[in-house]
């Protein structure tokens, strides 16, 4: 008792210590750097921290869900291997596609160099799916299903997102309009979209989508344990992440676009269609079995 009381403090006072320094941020007397450190050309950048940070408590919390599972661990380190790689191809492909018009046609050498930024998510899940469907179709006598799989992933993804769009916060990107509320989020002139040089306060749409992530994380981690059958995890995740990126998204001032419609929000919309018709599937499914 006294050492989760303990716990509770400290989380507490972990997230006043958050609240001011963000504050500080917000108002525009801390301006923070994109970088951890740096040596001559090489920076060691907090986006990058922020994502293997989200890559590795995700794995922790997977493999304790293994022995649950009766998964075999190897396995499941092969397995993310592949879809780590197939994730970062998968997020740069869907990128460079729907910048192509734009930017890559006329800088074709800019394609490959990841490091000058360019990762889009949907692109990422995408790959991801792509890799674990491959992995459990080609592997023998796999320990786990494709299903299963996608649901382990999907589970602890919401995690690695929400830490991930701390990377945003020290980039200075993917924020929102312009806007007056209080917790309006300073941006420097040097990082203020074409037509927006003349406000200083925007949303912080990083901050809305990583709290909420957070949220559907701690509710699907739990879900998984207590599903009907193997694919409903990764079916709610589908909706629930869709529907927060949709609505974010018609925040944003960094959109992607095909023609005139925000590629997120059009990807989101599938995605939350395919969820619960994949949901209601699945529930009718398991009751036929019944």
């Amino acid at each position: 008792m006294k050492k989760k009381f303990f716990y509770i403090l400290i989380s507490i006072f972990i997230i006043i210590l958050i609240g001011i320094f963000l504050s500080k941020v917000f108002s525009g007397e801390i301006i923070v750097k994109r970088y951890i450190f740096r040596i001559g050309r090489f920076e060691l950048r907090w986006y990058s921290v922020m994502i293997v940070f989200g890559i590795i408590l995700s794995y922790i919390l997977v493999r304790r869900r293994l022995e649950i599972y009766k998964i075999n661990p190897e396995e499941l380190d092969e397995a993310l291997f592949w879809g780590i790689i197939f994730g970062i191809i998968g997020a740069r492909i869907y990128y460079v596609i729907f910048m192509w018009k734009d930017f890559y046609s006329k800088y074709p050498s800019e394609i490959f160099k990841i490091w000058h930024g360019g990762l889009a998510i949907h692109g990422a899940i995408i790959g991801a799916i792509l890799a674990t469907y491959l992995y459990t179709k080609l592997k023998k006598n796999c320990s786990f299903t494709f299903l299963q799989g996608l649901d382990l992933f999907t589970s602890v993804l919401p995690l690695g997102q929400a830490l991930g769009r701390w990377g945003n916060f020290f980039n200075y990107e993917a924020y929102g309009r312009p806007t007056n509320l209080p917790w309006g989020m300073y941006v420097p002139l040097s990082n203020r979209m074409p037509g927006y040089e003349d406000f200083s306060k925007f949303h912080p749409t990083f901050l809305y989508e990583s709290v909420i992530d957070f949220l559907i994380f701690l509710f699907l981690y739990r879900y998984d344990l207590k599903k009907k059958s193997h694919g409903e995890t990764t079916a709610l995740y589908f909706i629930l992440y869709s529907l927060n990126r949709y609505w974010i998204e018609a925040l944003r001032t960094d959109s992607l676009y095909w023609g005139k419609i925000r590629v997120a929000q059009l990807i989101s919309a599938v995605l939350m269609v395919f969820g619960i018709s994949m949901f209601i599937y699945l529930r009718i499914k398991k009751a036929k079995e019944v």
